[in-house]
């Protein structure tokens, strides 16, 4: 009854179906039929458990229940029958444990589910709970609106993922998020099947995770800003919950500013110390060659390993610049006297001795490239800011590892760049099968130099859901226009998980217009694109201290609406391109009288004027194309190097509307030579 005759198959291999019949998921599945028909949902909807269960199960499947009915905005949908075999969503669990001993979430642990459904029921099968929640959360996308109201098409879906280790790095420490923001990322990586939740909870900027024992380290390194225990217990437990593990990141020897403020005793040289307000590397470092130290961290690690319940431990480990070791006589000598090979040497040392405290205590350690060394312990994890290079160098030498080079979401690449990143391609093609197991996946990094509670969310979706399908989906799936059709989609739906990366968009452009109709405003915005960490970081001197209420700030990393008119462009669609066009064309007029007396808009003049010119060389150059009169060769030159200039980056933001025209200039330029 549940598997209805099938018309269309979608299995991604070497027979790539063509992207018109992926549906509207993300990431997509390994194997997708789809049939006539489809399943209502609608008041009488309902789900249960009609096997294993557990109270994670019955959390998701409330969850779920409250998700699809914000939705549709059909309250009954939380209503659950009774008896469980006549619910319209029946969730068959076995309940396979997730790992030896495991609670909740585990590595490696069995993730796959089976969902099928008809017109007249639907049936999700998982050996564990976890394959369960992301079933679920497929189901939750596939509930579309049509003339007869919501549904899911009859379907049948095979998945698993292709990684065991999918994760997002979020940094708290150079800006401060609080919980609610955690836990609205984590129900947005649930949604797309993320399981490894990073938290980099102290950097030079902030030390945000409360210590008992040492208490000076969030009294003296925080600016009060912190998670206490009980906060760090409870994103721990609404982790689990999500089927997502929690990796916790307290970054050692270096970038430990905010932790030397407190405890002076552990720098390689005399303070005072103060927290870090500025980006970039600090010279603090803790000493690495006093018992003291070893001491102090062994009391420390033996606290935190009893918040976070997951086997792995993160240790930062990066970009430690050595100037104070160098500079310590006492270091120095140290270093001689063990034969340590200075800098490098030294931080060998000091991961040798972190690295067997973490096992006292039951932990595997993570660490970032730098602490790739000949002696490091085998069982250690390497995560590669470095590149694919360094990822298979790891591999080969017997390391287990997870990429994030081309993962970096602070850096606002389009989501293309991200998607075309694979943790296997490149150096990794070289390795053997035994080698290349040893890549675990990956994580998208948030590092926070430009991103706050307010905007974070924005700079990491919906991009991080091309991240998550790579490390998903077969290596097969990378059509780039069927991945911007379903993230868009996604995007969409992802609001109702409670994300705000739509939401915060357009109270942002309210407060930069004071008051006053910022529609002029979003047209201007929404033909721009924000410039990410480099381009920022040399635009204008930044700091912890200086508010991100900018333009750039409220500006999107990509424009959705600019690249559906670059599509218009490809198909030369006169109708969609010169409504367009004659919106950017007025657009100044109405925006200067807004940037008056304004002084967050008065930067925005230039910008506003380029977008008018734009506007009205589209027009002429749509003029050009519908009466098939060549173009002036002098007026296309000028207007190539016009165009040349307005995509050059202005106030940490780029005019991506130059796109579309440019398509179409250069189109106006091949006719006039044919």
């Amino acid at each position: 009854m549940l598997r209805p005759l099938l018309v269309l198959t979608v299995v991604w291999g070497a027979a790539q179906t063509t992207r018109a019949a992926a549906p509207p998921l993300m990431p997509l599945p390994v194997k997708v039929e789809t049939a006539p028909g489809k399943l209502a949902v609608d008041g009488s909807f309902s789900v249960a458990a009609t096997g294993y269960t557990d109270l994670r199960l019955e959390s998701a499947l409330n969850r779920f229940a409250a998700r699809v009915s914000r939705q549709t905005g059909i309250p009954m949908l939380a209503a659950r029958p009774p008896d469980a075999s006549r619910a319209t969503l029946r969730v068959e669990c076995a309940g396979v444990p997730s790992g030896p001993g495991a609670e909740g979430p585990s590595l490696g642990e069995d993730e796959s589910y089976r969902l099928d459904v008809a017109p007249d029921g639907a049936r999700l099968k998982a050996a564990t709970v976890a394959g369960a929640l992301h079933g679920l959360e497929t189901f939750a996308q596939l509930v579309v609106a049509a003339a007869e109201g919501f549904h899911v098409p009859a379907i049948h879906i095979e998945d698993s993922p292709r990684f065991p280790w999918r994760g997002l790095m979020l940094d708290v420490s150079r800006h401060w998020m609080p919980v609610e923001v955690v836990e609205r990322n984590l129900d947005a990586m649930a949604a797309v099947k993320l399981n490894v939740f990073h938290w980099h909870l102290s950097d030079d900027q902030g030390f945000r995770a409360e210590s008992r024992r040492f208490p000076r380290l969030q009294q003296l390194g925080s600016d009060g800003s912190f998670y206490t225990q009980a906060d760090l217990r409870h994103v721990v437990a609404y982790a689990r919950d999500r089927g997502i593990r929690v990796v916790p990141e307290f970054d050692i020897p270096g970038h430990t500013n905010s932790w030397l403020v407190g405890y002076p005793e552990l720098a390689s040289a005399p303070g005072p110390y103060s927290i870090g307000r500025t980006w970039g590397v600090y010279d603090g470092a803790m000493d690495p060659t006093r018992e003291e130290t070893y001491e102090f961290l062994d009391a420390f690690l033996g606290e935190m390993t009893q918040l976070f319940p997951d086997p792995y431990f993160h240790i930062g480990g990066d970009e430690v610049n050595g100037r104070q070791w160098g500079q310590s006589s006492s270091i120095q000598a140290f270093a001689k006297e063990h034969n340590l090979d200075g800098t490098r040497g030294l931080q060998v040392y000091f991961n040798q001795r972190i690295q067997k405290l973490l096992r006292k205590y039951g932990k595997i350690m993570v660490g970032w490239d730098e602490v790739l060394h000949p002696d490091l312990p085998a069982d250690t994890v390497v995560q590669s800011w470095r590149g694919q290079a360094s990822l298979a160098e790891a591999a080969s030498k017997g390391y287990r590892g997870i990429l994030s080079a081309g993962y970096y979401l602070d850096h606002l690449s389009p989501a293309s760049y991200h998607y075309g990143i694979d943790p296997l391609a490149d150096a990794a093609q070289k390795l053997t099968p035994e080698e290349a197991s040893r890549i675990l996946g990956g994580e998208a990094c948030m590092w926070a130099e430009y991103a706050n509670a307010e905007t974070v969310d924005s700079r990491i979706w919906p991009r991080a859901a091309a991240i998550a399908e790579r490390l998903w989906s077969p290596k097969e799936v990378a059509d780039v226009d069927s991945m911007y059709e379903r993230m868009e989609a996604v995007s969409r739906v992802l609001e109702w998980t409670g994300v705000e990366h739509r939401a915060n968009y357009g109270p942002m452009l309210d407060r930069l217009a004071a008051g006053r109709l910022a529609e002029p405003l979003r047209v201007l915005a929404d033909a721009c694109e924000a410039q990410g960490l480099g381009p920022r970081s040399r635009a204008m001197k930044y700091s912890s201290l200086v508010p991100l209420n900018r333009f750039v700030d409220a500006a999107r990393p990509e424009s959705e609406s600019v690249r559906a008119l670059e599509q218009a462009a490809s198909k030369v669609d006169i109708a969609q391109l010169r409504e367009q066009f004659t919106r950017w064309a007025g657009n100044d007029a109405r925006f200067q009288p807004l940037a008056k007396d304004n002084a967050l808009l008065a930067e925005l003049k230039p910008l506003s004027q380029d977008l008018s010119a734009l506007g009205s060389a589209g027009l002429r150059i749509l003029t050009y194309l519908e009466s098939r009169r060549p173009a002036p060769k002098a007026w296309l030159s000028q207007q190539a190097k016009e165009l040349a200039r307005m995509l050059k980056p202005r106030n940490e933001v780029v005019l991506a509307a130059v796109r579309p025209v440019k398509l179409l200039l250069d189109d106006l330029a091949r006719r006039r030579n044919r």
